[in-house]
């Protein structure tokens, strides 16, 4: 069917309803593995119905409306309740009663933040009404599977448009307070265009994605998209894919996977998370799109990905580097889909010592209508080709701004060039253009400045990762702290089990050599902590921010005595760690 730009998803969705009513839209796999759970279009629209009509309508303000549930088709029915309604829809991320004390901080801010009318959740957590009671209104909890199917008789189409508040979408919070990204009916439209033209995916195309829906790539790239396609979409929870990244990977194999992303750390979790008895198990032939986002992308994560399942069908091909963020919707570049680009980084030169600068990939150009400027941050001139800026995006997709957050909105939102060109949306993120190709090289935020040469965390962490078996990938927030009047490279390191005494000492000693060859800095302080205890957003980005303020307020807990410090850190580090 022939779709316009300008039509709604509750439009799509009905037509969707009306011409395949039988086809399967979304199947959960409950356990990760095999235990499946699906949903047809014509399903999806009659559950949508019932919770729409149980949305209580308000005159005196837009509804808002909080998606409280784990990843399942619940999830996606409330979505759709809400949009059905034309109330604008709030996913946040769930906390699991057993861990509140982690999840509510998060939960809290953007309650105060959105005031929302209704919450929307499942029998199963609408308990935490009394947990949340500061926060959240007690009244106006809606348990969508237990909404009367008979409700969807009583359904009227609110008649929105494309200009009509969708979404407010919550930024990760990666560098700071999240923040209600709004999205019109039109920005989901054009971004799903955008991302259907780039990766070429038609209906019979089979997507298998575990991205947390509450994040941009799992609710506009693994929700929507598959809906505007017409193809059917295979999920899992988040939890499961980083418990057994290989349960992924059986599902695209199973299922016939053509369609699959996550962060450059999903891929190379597994490349080391899987054997190659595991590896020779499955069958990944079929799969066509394996979009890689939403991080700095490594050349040596895809090359050692690609060469580590190329036994099992594997194409090279299929990788397909992108770069986007919430504030634009998702996507804002790629390729053509096939073919990786990827060339040693000609901005930052090794310092005297260090190994080569690491190799930065092609996110491709920019998509559809978009616009992509490099900009100096400061003076607000724009770049020439192979020089770092900031990144700044025009287009369609680009949001309305924050939510409530008119000055944050103006600060981000409407940037102009010296010559007063724009506006623009200041992404935050730093990289540079070469032959229309972007590459990023990190966030402006996190940038680190020894001895007057910037140096990119990522990159850091990356190598600290690799230095010895025992550590595990996405274990290490590496920030700059100051320390008599010069930066002072800080690591907290996550520590396994296995990385305990006696290992310790060597595993440390491993990680400053590492850091003194490869990046020429000698480290300050190393914080051993436990695993889980780095700050981390739900698409599993480090908050490297958050953690540098938890270490300078000195409530970071030491696993180690400080007898493992050296003398340089020993003004860092808490007057108490335990012992």
């Amino acid at each position: 069917m022939t779709l316009n730009p300008a039509d709604t998803f509750v439009a799509l969705l009905q037509r969707r309803a009306a011409d395949c009513p039988d086809r399967v839209g979304y199947t959960f796999l409950i356990d990760g593995e095999t235990i499946e759970s699906s949903m047809t279009y014509g399903e999806l629209h009659r559950h949508a119905r019932a919770v729409a009509a149980s949305i209580p309508p308000r005159e005196d303000e837009p509804r808002r409306a909080l998606l409280l549930y784990p990843p399942g088709l619940d999830y996606i029915v409330g979505l759709f309740g809400c949009l059905y309604a034309g109330a604008v829809a709030v996913p946040v991320y769930p906390p699991h009663p057993a861990r509140l004390t982690r999840a509510l901080p998060r939960l809290r801010a953007v309650a105060r933040d959105v005031q929302p009318t209704t919450v929307l959740t499942t029998t199963a957590l609408i308990g935490l009404r009394a947990a949340l009671a500061d926060d959240l209104p007690t009244t106006g909890w809606i348990a969508t599977d237990a909404t009367p199917a008979a409700l969807a008789d009583q359904w009227r189409d609110p008649g929105v448009d494309g200009r009509s508040l969708a979404v407010i979408q919550y930024t990760s919070g990666s560098t700071g307070s999240p923040r209600g990204v709004m999205l019109d009916h039109r920005h989901l439209m054009e971004n799903s265009a955008v991302i259907q033209d780039a990766a070429g995916h038609t209906p019979a195309s089979v997507g298998v994605i575990w991205l947390p829906p509450y994040h941009d790539m799992g609710l506009v790239g693994g929700i929507l998209q598959p809906l505007y396609a017409g193809f059917p979409v295979v999920l899992l929870s988040p939890l499961h894919f980083l418990q057994q990244p290989l349960r992924w990977l059986k599902a695209i194999s199973h299922h016939r996977g053509t369609i699959g992303a996550g962060p450059n750390f999903a891929y190379e979790l597994c490349v080391r998370k899987t054997t190659p008895a595991q590896r020779e198990a499955l069958d990944l032939r079929s799969w066509e799109v394996a979009f890689v986002g939403a991080e700095p992308i490594r050349a040596d994560t895809l090359e050692d990905f690609a060469r580590a399942f190329a036994p099992c069908g594997f194409r090279r091909e299929a990788l397909y580097p992108c770069y986007g963020l919430a504030e634009a919707t998702l996507m804002v570049t790629g390729g053509d889909k096939h073919g990786v680009v990827s060339l040693p980084s000609v901005v930052e030169m090794p310092s005297p010592g260090a190994s080569d600068a690491p190799r930065l990939v092609a996110c491709g150009r920019a998509r559809g209508s978009h616009r992509i400027e490099i900009a100096d941050p400061v003076t607000r001139v724009p770049l020439a080709d192979g020089e770092t800026g900031e990144i700044w995006v025009s287009g369609p997709s680009v949001a309305r701004g924050y939510w409530r957050q008119p000055e944050a909105t103006a600060a981000a939102f409407e940037a102009c060039t010296i010559m007063g060109e724009g506006p623009f949306l200041r992404t935050g993120d730093l990289g540079f253009l070469k032959d229309g190709n972007l590459f990023v090289n990190g966030r402006l935020k996190d940038v680190i400045v020894i001895r007057g040469r910037n140096h990119y965390p990522h990159d850091i962490e990356r190598d600290i990762d690799r230095c010895h078996p025992c550590l595990e990938p996405g274990g290490s927030a590496v920030f700059g702290v100051p320390l008599e009047g010069h930066e002072a490279l800080v690591v907290v390191q996550e520590v396994p089990g296995r990385c305990r005494d006696p290992h310790w000492p060597a595993v440390e000693e491993a990680m400053r050599q590492t850091v003194l060859r490869s990046h020429g800095i000698a480290v300050t302080a190393i914080i051993p902590v436990a695993p889980a205890t780095i700050p981390k957003t739900t698409s599993g980005k480090i908050q490297r921010d958050a953690c540098r303020q938890k270490y300078l307020e000195g409530t970071l807990s030491p696993l180690f005595p400080r007898v493992l410090f050296r003398d340089a850190e020993r003004r860092h580090v808490p007057s108490s760690p335990p012992g």
